[in-house]
This record gives C-alpha cells, structure tokens and sequence, in this order.
C-alpha cells in the first residue's frame, strides 16, 4: 500500500474524503488518492449526475448497474465518486460533466484540466450542491 500522507488537492491543501458511502477512491480509502498503480488517475471527485451516468455508460464504462462480484453497489444520481480525470474530460467535452467536490479532487487532476474548469463545476463539499 502506497502512502497517501502528502497528498493534496487542487489548492495545494490536504486532499479531503470524497466519499465513504458509497466507498470510493482508486484504493477504496474515499479518498481521489492516486500512486503508480493508478493508471486511470482516478483523482476528479464528481456527484454522479443521471446525465453523465448515461453518457459514461455509452462510452463502455458501466458504473451505475452493481457488481456483487466487486462489492460495488452501483452509482446513482447524487453519489460523490472518485472520476478518471480523462472521463470527466471527455464529459466536460460533451457538455454532460458532473459537478465537482474541488477540495476533494486531487492536484494531478490539474495536468488534464483547467483549475478554471473545475471552479466552473464546483460544488460545496459539505452538501454536494
């Protein structure tokens, strides 16, 4: 297990939990932590929108229906996750991105997108709206 104490968020502050319920992160710690193992770069905290759930699953990346075999319960709209920073891309791209937790969402996102994408598409952490 790799160490996530140094990990920091768009601000360059500690990285903030995303989400425990459902749990996410790459390492399933709910926290957007990312290492070498993250070839996805799982770093965008987003809140699942039925819009971008939609068009996630079109592009082959199913993360709405459950997988018992993963212990994954399904996403629904409202659901904070931990996004591949190139998924969220695409979705900004397409119009249909999720908003964003910018305190849980981690640095190594800003070599992707925009620090002025983000804010865009920023949401309150505490409430997720």
């Amino acid at each position: 297990m790799e160490s996530f104490e140094s990990q920091l968020n768009i601000f360059g502050e500690p990285l903030m939990v995303c989400s425990a319920q459902p749990l996410t992160g790459f390492y399933r710690d709910g926290c957007c932590n990312t290492g070498p193992m993250d070839t996805g770069t799982h770093t965008v905290c987003a809140v699942m929108t039925l819009e971008f759930l939609d068009f996630t699953k079109k592009q082959g990346n199913d993360l709405s229906t459950p997988l018992a075999h993963y212990q994954f319960p399904g996403l629904k709209p409202g659901d904070k996750w931990c996004l591949c920073v190139n998924r969220w891309k695409e979705a900004f791209d397409a119009g249909v991105a999720p908003k964003v937790v910018l305190e849980a969402t981690h640095e190594k996102t800003l070599e992707v997108v925009t620090m002025q994408q983000l804010i865009d598409h920023a949401v309150d952490h505490a409430s997720g709206v």
